[in-house]
């Protein structure tokens, strides 16, 4: 089999582009209408592989009729009619189309072997006396039993061919749209979304139900070719043409006023169930006019290939909405994350800058190193005599240094710790209170510190402390410099510049009168400025604050990761952009299907 006619221009790369993208969409948070675009995203690929790629790649394939409709409307009984014998099951019993059937010309039967519509579908043969077989498997085994409510739909489809049906048609029996069955409604509405065109049948008495009109809007609002089948009609003069009347203003009230309306009127059916050919006659003769018309054929797959398109261009858009919810609702969750840690940030700053660090242990260790605290107090009046006092006392005292760095840790790592752990139990608790949150954290605490927090942080601290260390060795590199850090040891120096900044991110007051902190600032102030200079001070404790605050800034970032490692559930999934742009490209290929 070969396809006379080609897809037109560029139309299978915009469609492969749609598949890729739609198999490639994520919708995980359980944000409002994500149920929804889920469903459409599965309506779409399944459109795509149903009707429109297959379609658009051969447009002079016959043109498959799907016959559908409300329960009872007499569907089978009207197809069996068509073909002139039993083909379909009919009968009281819902629902009796267990698996959908095609009938087509024996001629045409290569266009519906392989997969070219409905490739999720397993193919089935049937011969003429009735039994079946499926391509490639077992015969069947005997009749289907009648699904229970509930049922998963059919996976296969009933091939048969017959020479009763014209060449360049094929009709498809489908399940009920308003079936008992959930499988069985959704199984209508794909093969529905499969059709060239719609064979739509309902009754006299059920003709303005809701579902039936929900998918008749449908239809309308895709372009898709409709023609309508009254059944069941009481044979009373002039009821037929009242109530086609009414149809006929109810179509034309929804945008179906150009499809052809068909009425057959009660009548009895024979012993097999079949109702006289003369009630179809009417329909048998639409289907012959299409079957000689290879031109309103053709018009027919292109106006609905191109509502189809149309319409996959508006899901396309529904599904970018439902992309963006997604997007947006991450960028709270991960607001709510930058806000606790950016908080926490915060607080240890305001720790480190004010002072706070230099009390309890850590201001008595380093008055171990500098001397007593009558040293310290009697340096209000002994200011010009610092240097020498200063030197003194630390001059080979290692162990009183030792002692004021791990002061300096411990203070350091506390503050980082309780602050972290704090920001984690804020942002655990802004996560629980909405639904997608509580979607990202599953089962995990993402509160709890885990127990090598504080290691990392006091590795972090020290590293830290190394860099000061090795920034008082460059600072001390000329002869005159580094003979006085080496007199008076470059780890005393070291945690006086710590003490510097560990008292104010701006810098030490100059006054003595601010209490025991800033004096001990003072202090360390004082002795590096005998050692450097006053202007090689600020350098020296600016630049220590920088190292500082970019290890505090990996360690905070780090608590934080078990909460942002969360929020890249889309990360490689389908932008809301990207599905734009194949909407885009999907409109002008209907522009171009339909021309």
């Amino acid at each position: 089999m070969t396809s006379a006619a080609s897809a037109p221009g560029p139309g299978p790369a915009v469609l492969d582009d749609l598949a890729g993208h739609l198999r490639a969409t994520r919708l995980p948070l359980p944000v409002e209408g994500a149920e929804e675009g889920r469903r459409d995203v599965a309506a779409a690929l399944t459109q795509l592989a149903d009707h429109v790629a297959p379609r658009l790649a051969s447009l002079d394939a016959p043109l498959l009729v799907v016959v559908g409709g409300s329960t009872g409307a007499g569907k089978s009984t009207i197809v069996n009619a068509l073909v002139g014998r039993p083909v379909t099951r009919a009968g009281a019993i819902r629902p009796t189309t267990r698996r959908p059937i095609l009938l087509h010309n024996p001629e045409d039967t290569a266009w519906f072997q392989g997969g070219r519509i409905l490739p999720g579908m397993a193919r089935v043969t049937a011969a003429a006396a009735g039994t079946d077989r499926e391509v490639g498997r077992t015969p069947d085994r005997g009749p289907d039993p009648v699904p229970a409510e509930g049922d998963v739909p059919a996976t296969s489809l009933v091939l048969l061919a017959d020479p009763a049906i014209p060449r360049g048609l094929a009709l498809l029996d489908a399940p009920d749209i308003d079936s008992v069955s959930a499988g069985n409604r959704e199984l209508a509405r794909q093969l529905l979304r499969a059709a060239d065109l719609w064979l739509f049948v309902t009754t006299a008495n059920r003709y303005a139900d809701a579902v039936p009109w929900e998918v008749l809007r449908t239809a309308a609002a895709r372009d898709v070719t409709v023609a309508v089948v009254m059944n069941r009609i009481p044979p009373r003069p002039g009821v037929a043409e009242e109530l086609a009347e009414d149809l006929r203003a109810l179509l034309a009230k929804d945008g179906l006023g150009e499809a052809d309306l068909f009425l057959i009127e009660e009548s009895d059916i024979d012993d097999d169930g079949m109702l006289d050919e003369r009630a179809v006659a009417q329909i048998g003769t639409f289907f012959a006019r299409l079957a000689d018309d290879a031109a309103g054929r053709g018009a027919i797959a292109r106006r609905t290939l191109g509502g189809a398109v149309a319409g996959l261009a508006g899901s396309a858009r529904n599904v970018a909405g439902h992309v963006e919810d997604q997007e947006r609702e991450l960028e709270r969750r991960a607001a709510d994350v930058d806000a606790a840690f950016a908080d926490a940030r915060e607080r240890i700053d305001t720790v480190i800058g004010d002072g706070s660090l230099l009390r309890g242990e850590v201001l008595a260790r380093w008055q171990d190193v500098v001397g007593t605290g009558d040293f310290i107090r009697g340096l209000q009046g002994a200011v010009g005599r610092v240097r020498d006092r200063i030197a003194g006392a630390l001059r080979g005292e290692p162990a009183p240094v030792a002692a004021a760095e791990d002061a300096l840790e411990s203070g350091l790592v506390h503050v980082v710790v309780d602050e972290t752990a704090r920001a984690a139990e804020r942002a655990d608790a802004a996560w629980r209170s909405s639904a997608s949150g509580r979607a990202l954290i599953g089962g995990d605490d993402l509160s709890r510190v885990p127990e090598s927090f504080r290691e990392e942080a006091a590795a972090a601290v020290r590293a830290w402390q190394g860099d000061v260390l090795e920034l008082v060795r460059r600072e001390g590199a000329d002869r005159r410099t580094k003979a006085r850090v080496l007199s008076l040891g470059v780890n005393a120096v070291g945690v006086a510049v710590m003490v510097v900044v560990f008292a104010s991110t701006a810098f030490i007051p100059t006054g003595l009168e601010v209490g025991a902190g800033a004096t001990t600032a003072v202090v360390g102030q004082k002795l590096l400025e005998t050692i450097f200079g006053e202007d090689a001070v600020r350098r020296l404790a600016r630049i220590a604050r920088s190292s500082l605050a970019s290890r505090l800034d990996l360690l905070v970032a780090s608590r934080a990761e078990p909460f942002r490692a969360r929020l890249d559930v889309l990360d490689g999934a389908t932008s809301a952009a990207e599905l734009r742009s194949d909407a885009v490209a999907l409109d002008a290929l209907a522009a171009e299907v339909r021309a």
